[in-house]
């Protein structure tokens, strides 16, 4: 039996040096629903912000903060990230017409999902595919 949880336990959390271009590319492009959004007092940088999956989960993402950890400073690095879908294609299509970088074209694997891989403007890796685990 398989659960899907509107609030998951586990949140994918993104640095990004420009989290304002993250924040239009992952909602506009990807499909995310923006929840929460919380900026700088000068409003030019994003501290916290939120955005759900329309199939479910979700991921936090910000400006990078270096001096916000500085005994263990955290460097803005490329993560991969697995999204489940029912239609991959239909985000590889907003992608292209986006001109977001695709990392691997539609491609069906060996196990049976449906998977597109995108990068987004930070560099972040997107897999868009069927496979919801086992």
């Amino acid at each position: 039996m398989t659960t899907q949880l509107n609030n998951p336990g586990v949140w994918p959390c993104l640095q990004y040096t420009d989290a304002e271009a993250a924040r239009v590319f992952l909602t506009e492009v990807f499909g995310f629903t923006e929840t929460l959004t919380v900026r700088s007092e000068d409003g030019t940088k994003i501290l916290h912000a939120e955005l759900r999956w329309p199939e479910g989960g979700g991921v936090m993402y910000g400006d990078a903060q270096p001096d916000n950890h500085p005994e263990y400073p955290q460097p803005t690095g490329i993560q991969w990230l697995c999204v489940v879908t029912a239609d991959p294609d239909a985000v590889h299509r907003r992608a292209v017409e986006a001109g977001a970088k695709i990392v691997a074209e539609p491609y069906d694997a060996d196990y049976g999902a449906r998977n597109v891989c995108i990068a987004d403007p930070g560099g972040h890796v997107w897999t868009f595919g069927t496979y919801a685990g086992s």
